[in-house]
């Protein structure tokens, strides 16, 4: 028969998660981890292994192609490496990149990807760029699986619930959706800084609070790596941020309403309340600062600020939490006409995973933990979904996300409602650990001998079944394609230089092609145009022409850099053939690449 814990289920050798040692050892920071390393080490380990193998074939050629498609990875590479160079050039200069020139704070043009840059800073140039991109990718999905693997544990999910839990999570099928958006992916930063906040607070989801169990530097370290996690983006880090924020006081809350009912205040400790104070003060510092960043790009450029009309356009409907991207191998065909009722499949293609549905919610009726926990995951499930349903819910989305974008600061400029599912399939992950644990202590603690050590052998077998079916659930078919290299001529143009033809997607890959030395260029894209950069493009449509020489010598541009082969159906298809003759300048061509020096 299978069983669930209550708060009074003492704790075994495997079933609560890396809450074992006795309590009359001493409270211990990040350190205790030495305590569990046989098994840690086996997660890190096994955590890059399976993201190499599922990511796969990103490690095939990481120093040529790339993920996704050649469109946001590529911006993405150049903002790791911008970070990186700048910090270790001039560090003062971070904000204002070499791109969109002559535009300030052009790196806080969309996420930043900020927290990455100790990594941007080894290596150097185009080639090393792509190779740190394709590492990021690959660890990222590492840390995504470890992050919910040790929530999970520290919950109170045993070994197997935890990676189940960690499979399902960092390689839910809606993930491939997103194999263009390191800033979406980048999520594991999530799940690690509450595994060490519930550990440094003494809490699981299966023993509640336990006062013996408190560890201040686990506390102070959660704090930080959630402050980390926001350095990578705002799109995915605000919401950790209201949850932080939210749970805060509602701890708080209880902690008054228990010490209230009790008249005996309930045991917390100095050195815990200090750790909060000083991590939560580092989290709310970076949170506060980067914040600023962003309001100063709102104020150079009114035209950033999104309107709601970004969120309706952008609200899934209820059918597309059951349909899987294209780039899923196991479902991505099977679900092609629904994903043609869908107005954006990148956004809207939400499937967690049926395997992690099926679990999570028999996960609700059998599992390791507390009824009420169970009841409240679930009340969590439902409640990320409606939010996720953006306008969809009601038509309106008021009560709803759009009700949150109105309250909350900043909460309008999320304009991808269904990015909510990064809460939702963890919630869901975590119900589904619950399930797999209680299965599987249940099959070790009943019946005779004999049957145990039957079980012994059949348990590990059926347990592999779930943890088969969400691994096959996260095997994609992404599309890698070749990166295309710089031209030679890009290096010894002399900056600030324009290259063309200018506008769209383009200009991300020369924002990459930038990397070799970073010289200044006028070309960008971001979240939103820079009206000088708008300018510029219609300036320079007929270019080489006295008016556009003219215009570029205004602003500042020393060279332009045409690359005819990327010219077709632009302005500047044929520009080999126009005339330089009497405009002042001269130009230069080198291997099918022409530069106008002005």
């Amino acid at each position: 028969m299978v069983t669930r814990s209550t708060d009074a289920t003492p704790a075994t050798t495997d079933d609560t998660g890396p809450e074992q040692p006795p309590a009359d050892r001493p409270s211990g920071g990040p350190g205790g981890w030495r305590r569990f390393h046989p098994e840690w080490i086996l997660a890190v380990l096994g955590s890059l292994l399976l993201a190499v193998v599922l990511t796969w074939p990103t490690m095939r050629h990481p120093a040529t192609t790339i993920p996704g498609d050649l469109g946001d990875p590529t911006l993405q590479a150049w903002q790791v490496a911008w970070s990186g160079h700048a910090l270790l050039s001039n560090p003062a200069g971070l904000w204002d990149s070499n791109t969109f020139y002559p535009e300030k704070y052009t790196y806080a043009y969309s996420d930043t990807l900020l927290g990455y840059a100790p990594i941007g800073m080894i290596g150097s140039g185009f080639e090393a760029a792509l190779i740190r991109y394709n590492v990021l990718y690959v660890l990222l999905h590492a840390l995504a699986f470890l992050g919910a693997y040790a929530l999970a544990r520290q919950l109170g999910a045993n070994r197997w619930g935890g990676a189940v839990a960690g499979i399902a999570w960092a390689y839910a099928p809606w993930r491939l959706a997103h194999s263009g958006h390191l800033n979406i992916l980048s999520s594991g930063g999530i799940a690690l800084a509450l595994a060490m906040l519930a550990r440094g607070h003494g809490w699981s989801l299966r023993h509640g609070y336990r006062p013996d169990r408190r560890r201040p530097g686990w506390a102070l370290t959660g704090w930080l790596v959630a402050a980390w996690q926001v350095t990578l983006g705002f799109g995915i880090g605000l919401p950790l941020v209201y949850f932080l924020l939210a749970a805060a006081l509602v701890a708080a809350g209880c902690y008054g309403w228990s010490w209230w009912r009790k008249r005996e205040r309930p045991p917390f400790g100095r050195r815990l309340l200090l750790a909060d104070l000083v991590g939560g003060g580092a989290f709310g510092a970076v949170t506060v600062l980067l914040g600023l960043v962003y309001l100063r790009v709102v104020d150079l450029n009114p035209q950033a600020v999104r309107t709601l009309d970004w969120t309706k356009m952008f609200s899934p409907p209820l059918i597309g939490f059951l349909t899987a991207p294209g780039d899923s191998w196991l479902w991505g065909e099977r679900h092609a006409a629904a994903r043609e009722q869908l107005s954006w499949p990148p956004e809207m293609a939400l499937l967690p995973g049926m395997t992690l549905i099926g679990l999570a919610a028999a996960g609700l009726f059998v599992s390791a933990y507390p009824l009420r926990h169970r009841v409240t995951l679930g009340l969590g499930v439902l409640g990320t979904v409606l939010l996720g349903l953006g306008a969809t819910l009601g038509g309106d989305g008021d009560p709803g996300y759009l009700t949150l974008s109105t309250l909350l600061p900043g909460w309008d400029a999320l304009r991808t409602p269904g990015r909510m599912m990064h809460w939702t399939s963890l919630l869901l992950a975590l119900l589904a650990a619950g399930l797999v644990t209680a299965l599987a202590e249940s099959w070790s603690r009943n019946g005779a001998a004999a049957a145990r050590r039957w079980t012994a052998v059949v348990a590990p077998l059926v347990l592999l079944v779930p943890l088969a079916l969400v691994t096959a659930e996260g095997v994609n078919r992404t599309p890698h394609p070749t990166v295309p290299t710089p031209p030679a001529a890009m290096t010894t143009a002399r900056e600030p230089m324009l290259v063309l033809p200018a506008g769209g997607v383009g200009d991300l890959t020369y924002m990459l092609w930038s990397t070799d030395g970073f010289p200044r260029i006028t070309n960008g894209l971001g979240g939103f145009e820079p009206v000088s950069q708008a300018q510029t493009r219609v300036a320079v449509a007929s270019f080489p022409d006295a008016g556009s020489v003219a215009y570029l010598r205004g602003i500042g541009v020393r060279s332009v850099v045409a690359v005819p082969s990327r010219a077709a159906g632009t302005p500047w298809e044929g520009i080999e053939a126009r005339p330089v003759d009497g405009l002042g300048i001269t130009r230069e061509e080198r291997d099918g690449t022409l530069v106008y020096h002005l």
